[in-house]
């Protein structure tokens, strides 16, 4: 494994203006951003319906758009104080796409989530903490989400590099037979003490313990905020009873909107959603409250439309939607994180938050698979719907 040198980390500029992060001192790395005829190359079959599709549902004037003023416009105009501002900047203004307003974040928390071995055994190299805050570098994050074991491991050496985002609580998966649960593993406290400018929390809306789940992140985001920090919920709905004939609406876009307004309800500065795969979660189920227009007005079955009604959920994109790329399937990978840009893009999201697609494979691969995610939102080819 290429180790190194502990040298200091300065942005450095490509040709093409963008801020260069990668932590390779010694080499002459370029940040040249994937050409838009590469783009409608992964898109394959779908570009067409991907990006000439104009949205007639939730008008594109009604959302307020990442942009590189987005912390002045947006949250300069709400409570959190000045030290939660500068942390929101902090993020921002790193990577490869520092001051566009759009996110790149590497999760990495599933050795908790699914199992150190299962998530890990494709590529072992990420048991050491330290290649995961690598990874992140390397491939040009905004920041680099994990654990509070695996960003104390190597805090004083990464956390004025790299901006952190601390993870506090999990699923612990080794309860028999398996539950919806998370628990916290740390304190707030504990996440500001290692140098993180963000905590991060999950909460399975929906699950037999989530109004514990809602009452204990809120009061750890109210700390957070206090101390300076700005709050990312892991938005998720988990429940049995929404699985109907086979079909899991757990990622219906009404069901998971509404997990979305009750994430920003608690204060959450960034909302992690799942990408929306269908619709009428709430009338297949039989449960909650619908509308018809929810469904006709508010919603198409284009991908565009069912992410963008999770985009209006986060008060018409005042809170940031940054959507996941779920697990890893191996050569497809990288054209699906692609996909799953563009209609986060197009629907007014504010990026991807990527893990499994990147760090289950080899290293350098998973630095180019992060940095063609991240030439979707540098795209100006690219626009709302």
């Amino acid at each position: 494994m290429r180790m190194l040198h502990q040298a200091a980390y300065l942005p450095r500029f490509c040709d093409k203006g963008f801020i260069c992060t990668s932590f390779r001192p010694f080499q002459n790395t370029k940040c040249q951003p994937m050409s838009y005829h590469k783009i409608l190359k992964y898109l394959g079959d779908d570009a067409e319906s991907l990006l000439k599709h104009r949205s007639k549902t939730i008008s594109k004037s009604l959302l307020h758009v990442p942009g590189p003023e987005f912390n002045d416009t947006v949250f300069s105009q709400s409570n959190r104080n000045i030290q939660v501002l500068r942390s929101l900047s902090a993020m921002y203004g790193h990577g490869r796409l520092a001051n566009t307003g759009y996110l790149s974040i590497l999760p990495v928390d599933q050795g908790i989530e699914h199992t150190a071995g299962a998530s890990f055994a494709p590529n072992p190299i990420y048991f050491d903490p330290e290649n995961i805050i690598r990874l992140a570098m390397e491939g040009g994050c905004n920041a680099v989400a994990t654990t509070f074991g695996s960003l104390a491991t190597v805090a004083r050496k990464y956390a004025h590099k790299i901006p952190f985002i601390a993870k506090i609580n999990h699923n612990e998966l080794l309860t028999y037979p398996t539950k919806y649960e998370q628990i916290m593993f740390g304190s707030v406290e504990d996440a500001w003490n290692l140098g993180a400018v963000a905590v991060g929390a999950t909460i399975y809306f929906g699950s037999e313990g989530s109004n514990r789940q809602i009452i204990e992140v809120a009061k750890a985001f109210e700390r957070a905020h206090e101390l300076g920090m700005a709050t990312i919920l892991w938005c998720y709905t988990r429940n049995n009873a929404f699985k109907k004939e086979g079909v899991n609406y757990e990622t219906a876009a009404d069901i998971t909107g509404q997990a979305n307004h009750l994430g920003v309800t608690i204060q959450a500065d960034i909302i992690k959603q799942k990408m929306p795969d269908r619709n009428g979660g709430f009338t297949t189920v039989n449960f909650s409250k619908s509308a018809p227009g929810m469904y006709t007005e508010l919603a198409s079955d284009h991908p565009i439309d069912l992410c963008r009604y999770q985009v209006a959920n986060c008060y018409m994109g005042r809170i940031g939607l940054i959507n996941s790329g779920g697990e890893s399937k191996g050569d497809s990978d990288l054209a699906e994180s692609v996909k799953t840009a563009v209609i986060n893009k197009r629907a007014g999201g504010m990026g991807l938050i990527l893990g499994r697609k990147a760090f289950q494979r080899p290293f350098e691969a998973g630095v180019e698979l992060l940095n063609a995610v991240q030439d979707v939102y540098l795209a100006e080819e690219i626009d709302l719907a």
